[in-house]
């Protein structure tokens, strides 16, 4: 997106982010949990939050549907609104990585392209993209909030996976099937990770 503003410059401050890592005990990092409505994205998420919590270290999920109660209550589902959606998310959990929080970023993201920009936006390392794989049948079967039912009687458009199309990720740093595991083992499967890229200490 353009800049329009003009005449700024980048401030720095006197504290970097090693400092605040070294704080925390742990490094900034943005797990972008990416999947259909009821794959059990922000399930994995928050269970995964409450478990560093439980650990001593600080994490934040960024919730899509709890974002759009704020930061992005003005934008609709159209591939415009999605896109800046996704962006000003991607700027958002730029931050929180820079501020030393390992940062839980759960969205549908359906385009690749989205979800590639915000990689681009985080030193190398710092975007792990979480495929969370579930077959649209499970999701339809689970329908927790009652969108696909609507979706299918034409009541809800754009979306993702009825009428919009969804883009997996082709090379994820991690892909949880959630028809073959309970979310206790999903949010294991992204501590693992965590501590292998060395964000957390070994429990």
């Amino acid at each position: 997106m353009a800049q329009k503003a003009d005449h700024i410059r980048w401030h720095e401050g006197n504290v970097d982010r090693p400092r605040r890592e070294a704080l925390l005990a742990q490094q900034g990092v943005v797990l972008w949990f990416t999947g259909l409505s009821g794959s059990g994205k922000s399930t994995i998420a928050f269970a995964v939050e409450h478990a560093l919590t439980e650990r001593g270290r600080l994490a934040y999920v960024l919730d899509g549907d709890n974002i759009r109660h704020g930061l992005n209550n003005n934008l609709g589902f159209s591939a415009t609104d999605r896109t800046e959606n996704i962006r000003r998310i991607g700027e958002v959990s730029r931050l929180f990585a820079d501020a030393g929080l390992i940062t839980l970023s759960s969205f549908v993201s359906p385009y690749r392209s989205d979800r590639d920009k915000v990689r681009t936006l985080l030193d190398e390392g710092d975007f792990v993209e979480i495929f969370v794989n579930t077959p649209l049948a499970l999701c339809e079967q689970r329908d927790p909030k009652g969108l696909y039912k609507k979706a299918r009687s034409g009541e809800i458009p754009n979306f993702t996976g009825i009428s919009d199309p969804y883009e997996p990720p082709t090379t994820p740093e991690l892909e949880i099937h959630t028809a073959e595991l309970t979310v206790e083992a999903a949010a294991s499967l992204v501590l693992d990770l965590l501590e292998q890229r060395g964000k957390i200490a070994t429990a």
